[in-house]
Protein backbone atom coordinates (compact mmCIF):
# COMPACT_ATOMS: atom_id res chain seq x y z
CA UNK A 1 0.00 0.00 0.00
CA UNK A 2 2.25 3.20 -1.38
CA UNK A 3 -0.31 5.83 -0.06
CA UNK A 4 0.60 7.15 3.47
CA UNK A 5 -2.98 7.50 4.33
CA UNK A 6 -5.86 5.25 3.32
CA UNK A 7 -9.22 5.40 4.94
CA UNK A 8 -11.78 2.56 4.06
CA UNK A 9 -15.71 2.07 4.74
CA UNK A 10 -14.36 4.59 8.16
CA UNK A 11 -17.99 4.84 10.40
CA UNK A 12 -18.16 6.47 14.05
CA UNK A 13 -21.35 6.58 15.48
CA UNK A 14 -22.27 7.88 19.06
CA UNK A 15 -25.70 6.73 19.80
CA UNK A 16 -26.99 6.06 16.79
CA UNK A 17 -26.21 9.26 15.32
CA UNK A 18 -23.26 8.76 11.94
CA UNK A 19 -20.50 11.47 12.86
CA UNK A 20 -18.51 9.42 10.08
CA UNK A 21 -20.28 7.79 7.38
CA UNK A 22 -18.62 5.60 5.59
CA UNK A 23 -15.51 7.61 4.76
CA UNK A 24 -13.29 6.56 1.65
CA UNK A 25 -10.38 8.19 1.32
CA UNK A 26 -7.01 8.15 -0.42
CA UNK A 27 -4.10 10.70 0.21
CA UNK A 28 -0.83 10.67 -2.45
CA UNK A 29 2.57 10.63 -0.60
CA UNK A 30 4.35 13.90 -0.05
CA UNK A 31 0.60 15.57 -0.89
CA UNK A 32 -0.82 18.27 1.16
CA UNK A 33 -4.65 17.52 1.38
CA UNK A 34 -7.74 20.25 2.74
CA UNK A 35 -10.11 18.03 4.70
CA UNK A 36 -13.03 20.76 4.42
CA UNK A 37 -15.84 21.00 5.84
CA UNK A 38 -18.29 22.86 7.99
CA UNK A 39 -18.46 22.65 12.26
CA UNK A 40 -19.34 19.34 13.09
CA UNK A 41 -19.30 18.19 9.20
CA UNK A 42 -17.06 14.59 10.98
CA UNK A 43 -13.45 16.37 10.29
CA UNK A 44 -12.29 16.01 14.09
CA UNK A 45 -13.84 12.65 14.91
CA UNK A 46 -12.08 11.65 12.01
CA UNK A 47 -8.46 13.04 12.63
CA UNK A 48 -9.07 11.21 16.05
CA UNK A 49 -9.77 8.23 14.78
CA UNK A 50 -6.31 8.42 12.40
CA UNK A 51 -4.34 9.14 15.87
CA UNK A 52 -6.25 6.35 17.48
CA UNK A 53 -8.06 8.63 20.17
CA UNK A 54 -11.29 7.01 19.57
CA UNK A 55 -12.06 4.08 18.11
CA UNK A 56 -14.29 3.13 14.99
CA UNK A 57 -17.52 1.86 14.93
CA UNK A 58 -16.55 -0.01 11.81
CA UNK A 59 -14.02 0.09 8.12
CA UNK A 60 -10.60 0.74 8.50
CA UNK A 61 -7.69 3.21 8.45
CA UNK A 62 -4.03 2.54 7.58
CA UNK A 63 -1.05 4.84 7.83
CA UNK A 64 2.04 4.10 6.64
CA UNK A 65 0.40 0.71 5.37
CA UNK A 66 -0.41 -0.50 9.02
CA UNK A 67 -3.99 -0.68 9.83
CA UNK A 68 -4.45 2.34 12.81
CA UNK A 69 -7.10 0.32 14.32
CA UNK A 70 -5.16 -2.97 14.49
CA UNK A 71 -1.83 -1.54 15.50
CA UNK A 72 -1.72 2.05 16.72
CA UNK A 73 1.75 2.36 18.14
CA UNK A 74 3.41 1.12 14.86
CA UNK A 75 0.86 2.97 12.68
CA UNK A 76 1.76 6.36 14.34
CA UNK A 77 5.43 5.53 14.70
CA UNK A 78 5.86 8.13 11.31
CA UNK A 79 3.49 10.00 12.65
CA UNK A 80 2.81 13.68 13.70
CA UNK A 81 0.16 15.08 15.14
CA UNK A 82 -1.79 18.42 16.33
CA UNK A 83 -5.35 17.41 17.42
CA UNK A 84 -7.71 20.31 18.93
CA UNK A 85 -6.45 22.86 20.99
CA UNK A 86 -2.61 22.03 22.29
CA UNK A 87 -1.88 22.42 25.67
CA UNK A 88 1.55 22.62 27.56
CA UNK A 89 2.65 22.89 30.89
CA UNK A 90 3.46 26.28 31.65
CA UNK A 91 5.87 26.32 33.67
CA UNK A 92 8.37 24.66 31.27
CA UNK A 93 10.12 26.02 28.33
CA UNK A 94 10.17 24.93 24.70
CA UNK A 95 13.45 23.18 24.72
CA UNK A 96 12.16 21.74 28.26
CA UNK A 97 8.99 20.56 26.71
CA UNK A 98 10.60 19.35 23.43
CA UNK A 99 13.59 17.31 25.65
CA UNK A 100 10.14 15.35 27.53
CA UNK A 101 8.05 14.47 24.47
CA UNK A 102 11.37 13.43 22.30
CA UNK A 103 12.45 10.91 25.84
CA UNK A 104 8.82 9.72 26.11
CA UNK A 105 9.62 8.73 22.29
CA UNK A 106 12.36 6.63 22.89
CA UNK A 107 15.11 9.61 21.13
CA UNK A 108 17.95 9.47 22.28
CA UNK A 109 19.95 13.41 23.99
CA UNK A 110 22.00 13.93 20.93
CA UNK A 111 18.98 13.32 18.78
CA UNK A 112 17.15 15.34 21.03
CA UNK A 113 19.09 18.35 20.70
CA UNK A 114 19.86 18.89 17.51
CA UNK A 115 15.92 18.32 16.56
CA UNK A 116 14.82 20.54 19.14
CA UNK A 117 16.92 23.38 17.59
CA UNK A 118 16.15 22.61 14.09
CA UNK A 119 12.45 22.71 14.42
CA UNK A 120 12.05 25.58 16.69
CA UNK A 121 13.79 27.49 13.58
CA UNK A 122 10.98 26.01 11.62
CA UNK A 123 8.40 27.32 13.90
CA UNK A 124 10.34 30.37 14.31
CA UNK A 125 10.54 30.40 17.95
CA UNK A 126 14.30 29.86 18.67
CA UNK A 127 14.95 33.17 20.81
CA UNK A 128 11.67 31.92 22.99
CA UNK A 129 13.47 28.57 23.30
CA UNK A 130 14.57 28.96 26.91
CA UNK A 131 11.03 31.50 27.78
CA UNK A 132 8.17 29.50 30.09
CA UNK A 133 5.46 28.99 27.98
CA UNK A 134 2.56 30.22 30.49
CA UNK A 135 3.65 33.76 28.85
CA UNK A 136 3.07 32.34 25.22
CA UNK A 137 0.00 33.81 22.79
CA UNK A 138 -2.04 31.07 21.56
CA UNK A 139 -0.43 31.36 18.51
CA UNK A 140 3.12 30.80 19.97
CA UNK A 141 1.60 27.76 21.27
CA UNK A 142 0.36 26.07 18.04
CA UNK A 143 3.17 26.77 16.73
CA UNK A 144 4.80 25.26 19.37
CA UNK A 145 2.96 22.39 19.00
CA UNK A 146 3.68 21.72 15.25
CA UNK A 147 7.21 21.96 16.92
CA UNK A 148 6.71 18.58 18.63
CA UNK A 149 4.89 17.23 15.93
CA UNK A 150 8.15 17.24 13.64
CA UNK A 151 10.00 16.14 16.17
CA UNK A 152 10.34 12.78 15.53
CA UNK A 153 10.96 13.60 11.89
CA UNK A 154 7.55 12.08 11.01
CA UNK A 155 6.47 10.91 7.00
CA UNK A 156 2.74 11.89 7.75
CA UNK A 157 1.47 15.67 9.50
CA UNK A 158 -2.02 15.16 10.70
CA UNK A 159 -3.04 18.77 11.51
CA UNK A 160 -6.44 19.50 13.39
CA UNK A 161 -7.84 23.32 12.35
CA UNK A 162 -4.26 24.71 13.10
CA UNK A 163 -5.80 28.08 12.87
CA UNK A 164 -8.50 27.65 14.93
CA UNK A 165 -9.00 30.60 17.28
CA UNK A 166 -6.01 32.22 16.42
CA UNK A 167 -6.35 36.43 15.32
CA UNK A 168 -5.32 37.45 12.41
CA UNK A 169 -1.42 37.63 12.81
CA UNK A 170 -1.08 34.13 14.32
CA UNK A 171 -3.20 32.87 11.55
CA UNK A 172 -0.96 34.33 8.84
CA UNK A 173 2.53 32.87 11.03
CA UNK A 174 0.87 29.25 11.43
CA UNK A 175 -0.20 29.70 7.58
CA UNK A 176 3.80 30.67 6.25
CA UNK A 177 4.91 27.90 8.33
CA UNK A 178 2.35 25.54 6.41
CA UNK A 179 3.36 26.89 3.08
CA UNK A 180 6.78 25.59 4.18
CA UNK A 181 6.49 22.43 5.69
CA UNK A 182 4.69 22.03 1.39
CA UNK A 183 8.12 21.84 0.40
CA UNK A 184 9.05 19.07 2.44
CA UNK A 185 9.24 15.33 2.22
CA UNK A 186 5.64 15.13 4.34
CA UNK A 187 2.32 13.99 3.87
CA UNK A 188 -0.14 16.75 5.40
CA UNK A 189 -3.59 16.15 5.77
CA UNK A 190 -5.40 19.47 7.53
CA UNK A 191 -8.38 19.70 8.61
CA UNK A 192 -10.21 23.42 7.81
CA UNK A 193 -13.66 24.70 7.69
CA UNK A 194 -12.11 28.08 6.21
CA UNK A 195 -11.82 28.10 2.24
CA UNK A 196 -9.48 30.51 1.49
CA UNK A 197 -6.76 28.74 4.07
CA UNK A 198 -7.59 25.31 2.33
CA UNK A 199 -7.45 27.27 -1.25
CA UNK A 200 -3.95 29.23 0.23
CA UNK A 201 -2.17 26.24 1.31
CA UNK A 202 -3.34 23.05 0.65
CA UNK A 203 -2.74 21.13 -3.07
CA UNK A 204 -5.67 19.01 -3.22
CA UNK A 205 -9.39 18.88 -0.97
CA UNK A 206 -11.45 16.75 0.46
CA UNK A 207 -15.23 18.06 1.34
CA UNK A 208 -16.95 16.77 3.93
CA UNK A 209 -20.29 17.08 5.41
CA UNK A 210 -22.50 15.18 7.66
CA UNK A 211 -19.85 12.65 7.86
CA UNK A 212 -19.70 11.66 4.07
CA UNK A 213 -17.01 12.55 1.09
CA UNK A 214 -18.73 15.38 -1.18
CA UNK A 215 -15.90 15.42 -3.23
CA UNK A 216 -12.00 15.28 -3.71
CA UNK A 217 -10.18 16.68 -6.04
CA UNK A 218 -7.23 18.95 -6.59
CA UNK A 219 -7.43 22.67 -5.67
CA UNK A 220 -6.99 23.67 -9.53
CA UNK A 221 -9.27 21.49 -10.82
CA UNK A 222 -11.97 22.68 -9.12
CA UNK A 223 -11.04 25.87 -9.15
CA UNK A 224 -11.04 25.33 -13.13
CA UNK A 225 -13.83 23.57 -13.07
CA UNK A 226 -16.01 26.76 -10.60
CA UNK A 227 -17.80 29.10 -13.70
CA UNK A 228 -19.81 30.78 -10.64
CA UNK A 229 -18.15 33.71 -9.40
CA UNK A 230 -18.84 36.88 -8.38
CA UNK A 231 -17.39 39.95 -10.16
CA UNK A 232 -17.27 43.91 -9.01
CA UNK A 233 -17.52 46.84 -11.63
CA UNK A 234 -17.28 50.20 -11.04
CA UNK A 235 -17.56 52.66 -13.70
CA UNK A 236 -17.38 56.66 -14.09
CA UNK A 237 -20.99 57.51 -14.62
CA UNK A 238 -23.90 56.93 -12.60
CA UNK A 239 -25.63 53.58 -13.31
CA UNK A 240 -29.88 53.99 -13.20
CA UNK A 241 -32.04 51.51 -13.34
CA UNK A 242 -32.69 50.70 -16.96
CA UNK A 243 -28.54 50.02 -17.14
CA UNK A 244 -28.56 47.77 -14.59
CA UNK A 245 -31.43 45.61 -16.25
CA UNK A 246 -29.81 45.70 -19.37
CA UNK A 247 -26.88 43.59 -17.41
CA UNK A 248 -29.16 41.49 -15.76
CA UNK A 249 -29.79 40.18 -18.50
CA UNK A 250 -26.71 39.34 -20.49
CA UNK A 251 -25.24 36.04 -21.17
CA UNK A 252 -24.00 34.26 -17.97
CA UNK A 253 -25.37 37.08 -15.75
CA UNK A 254 -27.08 35.24 -12.66
CA UNK A 255 -27.98 38.53 -10.45
CA UNK A 256 -26.74 42.10 -9.80
CA UNK A 257 -26.76 43.59 -6.79
CA UNK A 258 -26.06 47.38 -6.81
CA UNK A 259 -23.69 48.67 -4.18
CA UNK A 260 -23.73 52.49 -5.01
CA UNK A 261 -24.94 54.35 -7.81
CA UNK A 262 -21.52 54.02 -10.03
CA UNK A 263 -20.38 50.11 -8.45
CA UNK A 264 -22.10 47.12 -9.47
CA UNK A 265 -21.52 43.61 -7.81
CA UNK A 266 -22.28 40.89 -10.65
CA UNK A 267 -22.91 37.06 -10.09
CA UNK A 268 -21.80 35.29 -13.09
CA UNK A 269 -21.86 31.57 -14.52
CA UNK A 270 -19.41 31.05 -17.27
CA UNK A 271 -16.24 30.60 -18.61
CA UNK A 272 -12.89 33.11 -19.03
CA UNK A 273 -14.49 34.05 -23.11
CA UNK A 274 -17.78 34.48 -21.68
CA UNK A 275 -16.43 37.18 -18.96
CA UNK A 276 -14.43 38.49 -21.44
CA UNK A 277 -17.48 39.41 -23.74
CA UNK A 278 -19.64 40.22 -20.57
CA UNK A 279 -16.96 43.31 -20.34
CA UNK A 280 -17.11 44.06 -24.11
CA UNK A 281 -21.14 44.00 -23.34
CA UNK A 282 -20.65 46.50 -20.72
CA UNK A 283 -18.72 48.95 -22.16
CA UNK A 284 -21.08 48.46 -25.86
CA UNK A 285 -24.06 50.26 -23.20
CA UNK A 286 -21.49 53.18 -23.35
CA UNK A 287 -19.87 52.89 -19.87
CA UNK A 288 -16.32 54.08 -18.69
CA UNK A 289 -15.29 50.74 -16.90
CA UNK A 290 -13.35 51.64 -14.23
CA UNK A 291 -12.14 48.23 -12.41
CA UNK A 292 -13.95 45.06 -13.33
CA UNK A 293 -12.68 42.36 -10.88
CA UNK A 294 -13.22 38.71 -9.26
CA UNK A 295 -13.91 38.89 -6.01
CA UNK A 296 -14.56 36.62 -2.87
CA UNK A 297 -13.60 32.95 -2.91
CA UNK A 298 -13.43 30.90 -6.28
CA UNK A 299 -14.54 28.01 -4.37
CA UNK A 300 -17.10 29.56 -2.54
CA UNK A 301 -20.36 28.57 -4.64
CA UNK A 302 -19.35 25.15 -5.34
CA UNK A 303 -18.60 24.36 -1.58
CA UNK A 304 -21.94 26.29 -0.94
CA UNK A 305 -24.07 24.50 -3.14
CA UNK A 306 -22.92 21.34 -2.21
CA UNK A 307 -23.01 21.53 1.39
CA UNK A 308 -26.52 22.75 1.06
CA UNK A 309 -27.52 19.29 -1.21
CA UNK A 310 -26.30 17.38 1.36
CA UNK A 311 -28.81 18.40 3.35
Amino acid sequence: MDAPIVIENLTKEFNGFKAVDALNLTIKKKSFLGFLGPNGAGKTTTIKILTNMLSATSGRAFLNGIDVTQDPKRALAGVGAVVETPEFYPYLTPIETLSYLGTLRGMSRAEIEKRSKEVLEIVKLTEWANKRIGKFSKGMKQRLAIAQALLHEPSVLILDEPTSGLDPRGMVEVRNILKELKKGDYTIFMSSHLLNEVQEVCESVALIDRGKLLLHDTVDSLIHKTRVKDIEVRVLQPLDGYLVDRIAHFDGVVSVDPLSDQQLKITFDGDEQMQAKLLTDIQALGLRVVSFRETGIALESLYMSLIKDSR
